[in-house]
C-alpha cells in the first residue's frame, strides 16, 4: 500500500515485517539467498647547554606522553563508532532475526539483472525502511529532469543546517557553490547541505522540491516510498528495497549523475579556501569493482545501506542492501553477492 506518511510508513514497515519470513527464505533466495620520532635541538650557548637539553627533554616527554594518550583517546573513539549503533527500525520490528543463505548482514536485500529484471536474491525486500541519503538519488533525478541551471550559483543558508539530527559539515553559512558542484558532492560525498540546498533552490522551495520527489516516485511505481526532504536527514523518507531498484534504473539513464556518483574525489572552491572531498564508499576505487551508479546511506534509524549498479560477469546487477551495523557491513555484503554471482552463475 502506498507510504503517505509516517504512520503509515510505520505500518507498512510493520505490516512489511509480517510477510518479510516470506521472502527471507523465498525459492529466488534458496536458488540465490596505524615512530614517533623526536631529534632535541642542542642549545646554542655552553652556559645553557645543561638546562636546554633538560627542558628540551621534559618537552619531549610531554609530547610523547599526550601524544600516545591522544593516539589512545582517538582509537577508542573509532571502536566506539563502530560497536555503538543502536537499534534501527529494522531491528525494532524483527527484522534482525531473519537469516538468508549468504548470512549477509544487511536487514533487508534485493538483487536483479538489470537487463531482465529477473530477480536473483532478496530478503525483506518489500519492507519500507529508512533509507538515509539513498534519498540524493531521488534528489539528482529532480534536479536533473527538471533541466535546472547547473551553473547558476546557490548560496548555503541557515535552513540548510541540520535540525534534525545537528551534523556538521564543511559547507559553511555563506559558502557559495554552482549546481553542479552542490549536485556532485551530495552524490559522491553524501554532502547534507549540498542536498539541502539543492532542495530549497527550486520554484517553490523546498516543499515544492519534496512534492516532486514524491509524485516521481509514484510515476516510477514506487508504492512503498515517501520522501520528506532531499537529504535523507528524516527518518521519515523510507523505501522498500524493491522500490529502490526503479530509481537506481530511472537515475542510471542519466550519465551525469553516473558521473557523479562513482567520481571518487572532487574539489570545490566554496569561498576564499578550497574544499576537497572524497567518495563514501570504498568499492568505487577497487579495481576489482566495475561500479556504474552507486549511493551510500546511514542515520541511526536506517543503519547502513549501500545501492550500486556493477558489472558482474559481464552482467549488469543492481544491488540494494539496507539497514546493517558496522562500518563495513554493506560492503561486505556487496563482496558475498559478488562471489555468489560468479560462482553459481543464475541464469537471467
Amino acid at each position: 500500500m502506498p507510504v503517505r506518511g509516517w504512520k503509515s510508513g510505520m505500518k507498512s514497515v510493520l505490516m512489511g515485517f509480517a510477510v518479510a519470513s516470506l521472502f527471507a527464505l523465498s525459492p529466488v533466495e534458496a536458488a540465490t539467498h596505524s615512530k614517533s620520532s623526536g631529534a632535541h635541538k642542542k642549545a646554542g650557548h655552553t652556559q645553557k647547554k645543561v638546562a636546554s637539553k633538560h627542558a628540551g627533554t621534559k618537552k619531549h616527554s610531554v609530547k610523547k606522553n599526550l601524544a600516545a594518550k591522544g593516539a589512545k583517546t582517538h582509537r577508542l573513539a573509532h571502536v566506539k563508532a563502530d560497536i555503538v549503533e543502536g537499534p534501527s527500525v529494522g531491528d525494532n520490528v524483527g527484522l534482525k532475526h531473519s537469516r538468508d543463505p549468504l548470512a549477509l548482514a544487511s536487514n533487508a536485500a534485493f538483487v536483479v539483472d538489470q537487463d531482465s529484471s529477473k530477480v536473483l536474491f532478496e530478503k525483506n525486500a518489500a519492507v519500507s525502511l529508512p533509507i538515509a541519503s539513498i534519498t540524493k538519488l531521488m534528489t539528482s533525478l529532480i534536479v536533473v529532469e527538471t533541466k535546472q541551471d547547473l551553473n547558476e550559483v546557490i548560496e548555503i543558508t541557515n535552513d540548510d543546517l541540520d535540525k534534525e539530527k545537528g551534523t556538521s559539515s564543511r559547507l559553511r553559512v555563506g559558502a557559495k557553490l554552482t549546481r553542479a558542484d552542490l549536485l556532485h558532492i551530495a552524490l559522491m560525498s553524501s554532502e547534507n547541505r549540498a542536498a539541502s540546498a539543492l532542495g530549497r533552490n527550486y520554484p517553490g522551495g523546498l516543499p515544492a522540491f519534496v512534492a516532486a520527489m514524491n509524485a516521481k516516485a509514484k510515476q516510477l511505481g514506487m508504492n512503498d516510498t515517501y520522501y520528506v526532504d532531499s537529504s535523507g536527514l528524516s527518518s521519515k523518507n523510507v523505501a522498500s528495497a524493491r522500490d529502490l531498484v526503479k530509481v537506481i534504473n530511472a537515475a542510471y539513464e542519466y550519465p551525469l549523475i553516473r558521473e557523479y556518483s562513482t567520481d571518487s574525489h572532487y574539489v570545490v572552491t566554496p569561498g576564499k579556501q578550497s574544499l576537497e572531498y572524497g567518495t563514501t564508499n570504498k568499492l568505487v576505487v577497487n579495481s576489482e569493482w566495475n561500479i556504474g551508479l552507486q549511493k551510500t546511506g546511514y542515520i541511526a534509524e536506517a543503519g547502513r545501506c549501500l545501492v550500486m549498479r556493477a558489472m558482474i560477469e559481464g552482467r549488469a546487477i543492481v544491488m540494494v542492501f539496507l539497514d546493517s551495523k558496522g562500518k563495513y557491513s554493506r560492503l561486505a555484503d556487496a563482496s558475498r553477492i559478488k562471489k555468489w554471482l560468479q560462482s553459481v552463475r543464475p541464469q537471467a
